[in-house]
């Protein structure tokens, strides 16, 4: 196959301005809005985002923030994007923070930071008047991104226009700022609560150094009509978009969990980078939709007829799967899925239907990506290969293979902000500890086996990797999300999963039952489950509830919060 050329840049802004240059006319932006019950639409190119990019910078320049560190708290949308590269390509360094955040988490997050601006959605208006009353913090200028005027904020829509002007009357300064493509200018939280998440560091080289390896390894074009559902204060979510504004990719919002069947089709989506939790309930739907309508069979020989076909080099996956393609919108050809592991079998679905889906393994400490699936490289189960400017090893094997997964490249963040002890903790001899376990298969794909820390290891020295029976539980059609964990028992550990169940499909399947049926009739699947496994591996306990997890904003279960809650005397 021929290798791909893709030029790479050494910051942030090269990426925009090249885009700006090179698409100018096409759009970078769909925007929605909704007035007296209609919605319209109008489009973004990429030469307006620049110019709205510069102008912002431009107008903060003026107000005096050159070096400032500048927050930024809101849903995903255009106003947020603008401002997180105008901040990073000329006036200091952006602080993105988490929209879920308590009011408490949002002033110590800030405090920690040592913050001194922020740009808010008019959402978080009263949580700023209590912050400006209460000069608990550094923060010294609040800019809503809402709003044309008013006392307490200065207003988005205003710098825009005041930068425009600036611009015009020959104020370059924001257009020739020197970008330092190594020093901190991204400082990022990890999940968790606010006393011991840690903030992280990136620099503009780790994130161009990212998109380039993105840019080699997927197939993103012009044509592509992108659906932002990762929140931009994730890494996943900013150097996402980043990615796909760097091929050009024309990027959309979601209007939310229940809307994304529904946004799909009226954008005419054709990527969709999300989370397992997402993609497995799309299919889960998909599914028990075709076994209502009474398909199931003639779907199985259709995926046979389609595998076959394909081997022999005629695809018409996607002809035999138009009706359930037509679900998805009928434009959706690739989904990536990133944050944590996605069941096979939804992956392998999607994949025989003629929809490319892979997965992606990274942390944001390495800005995010360290390994991806592309179209050559699929092995279900794995997380794909290294990326190409990324060196990835195991250390310490153990007899299997599996060790701690660590890596070096220029995508490697530079430390956690004052956490020195925690830095020099997984930053040895130029490699970084992940903290994850793993191992690679023959073809040379990364599996992931679990988080080094969630390991259960029993009295008999065996080694119990949770996500693995989790994966398992997963295919259950009611379950909609589980974690296993262990609870210590006369010296060793049993093992328990805590199991959120979907009550509509209950009720699809067992009809109107009590607990204890519903208890009896789960705990028969879980007897099925336990026999395929060794017996130390054996679930013996079930917790079951209707009500979700405690999760990351990326989905994830935030593991050692469920425990705690379940092992309470």
């Amino acid at each position: 196959m021929k290798k791909k050329i893709v030029e790479n840049f050494v910051n942030v802004r090269q990426i925009i301005n090249n885009s700006a240059k090179k698409y100018a006319d096409s759009n970078a932006f769909i925007i929605k809005n909704k007035k007296d019950g209609k919605e319209t639409y109008y489009n973004i190119t990429f030469k307006r985002f620049k110019q709205d990019i510069d102008a912002f910078g431009t107008s903060l320049l003026e107000l005096g923030l050159k070096g400032k560190r500048v927050a930024i708290i809101g849903k995903n949308r255009y106003e947020w994007a603008v401002s997180y590269f105008a901040v990073l390509n000329g006036v200091g360094i952006v602080i993105p923070l988490d929209k879920g955040l308590p009011e408490q988490e949002i002033e110590e997050l800030l405090q920690r930071s040592r913050a001194d601006v922020i740009i808010f959605s008019k959402e978080y208006e009263e949580t700023m008047d209590r912050l400006i009353e209460k000069k608990t913090t550094g923060v010294k200028i609040f800019i809503n991104m809402d709003g044309l005027s008013g006392k307490k904020y200065i207003y988005y829509s205003k710098l825009i226009k005041q930068g425009k002007e600036q611009i015009k009357n020959g104020n370059l300064k924001y257009l020739m700022e020197q970008i330092d493509n190594d020093g901190m200018s991204v400082i990022l939280f990890t999940s968790g609560t606010t006393s011991i998440s840690k903030a992280v560091m990136l620099s503009h080289r780790n994130i161009a150094s990212n998109v380039y390896a993105l840019r080699e390894k997927e197939d993103i074009y012009n044509r592509d009509v992108n659906m932002a559902f990762l929140p931009f204060h994730h890494t996943f979510g900013s150097t996402g978009l980043l990615f796909f504004l760097s091929e050009g990719a024309c990027t959309v919002f979601c209007d939310g969990l229940r809307h994304i069947q529904k946004n799909l089709k009226e954008y005419k989506v054709s990527v969709f980078f999300c989370v397992p939790l997402i993609i497995e309930a799309m299919h889960k739907k998909l599914m028990s939709g075709i076994e209502k309508k009474g398909k199931s069979k003639s779907f199985k020989i259709a995926m046979s007829l389609g595998k076959v076909l394909y081997f022999f080099g005629i695809d018409i996956r996607r002809k035999l799967f138009k009706d359930v393609i037509n679900e998805l919108g009928g434009n959706i050809r690739f989904i990536i899925s990133g944050a944590a592991s996605i069941n096979k079998n939804a992956a392998k679905s999607f994949n025989d239907m003629g929809i490319l889906t892979v997965q992606g393994y990274g942390l944001t400490e390495t800005a995010p990506t360290l390994a991806a699936e592309n179209k050559c490289t699929i092995e279900y189960g794995s997380v794909g290969r290294p990326m190409c400017n990324v060196k990835l090893k195991i250390d310490n094997p153990n007899e299997k293979g599996i060790g701690e997964i660590i890596v070096k490249g220029p995508n490697i963040m530079l430390g956690y902000y004052e956490n020195e002890e925690a830095t020099n903790d997984v930053l040895k001899n130029g490699w970084f500890y992940t903290g994850d376990l793993g191992y690679i298969s023959k073809k040379g794909n990364l599996f992931i086996k679990g988080r080094k820390k969630s390991v259960i290891v029993l009295k008999n020295g065996k080694n119990v990797y949770p996500e693995e029976l989790e994966i398992l539980v997963a295919k259950l059609p009611y379950v909609a999300e589980n974690i296993v964990f262990g609870i210590e028992k006369d010296g060793d550990f049993e093992l328990n999963c805590k199991m959120v169940y979907n009550m509509d499909v209950v009720r699809d399947i067992f009809g109107d039952v009590s607990d204890n049926e519903l208890r009896e009739s789960v705990w028969e699947d879980i007897k099925k489950i336990n026999k395929t496994l060794s017996n130390y591996k054996h679930i013996k306990n079930v917790i079951l509830t209707n009500e979700p997890m405690e999760k990351t904003t990326t989905g994830k279960v935030k593991r050692k919060s469920v425990e705690l809650l379940t092992n309470l005397p």
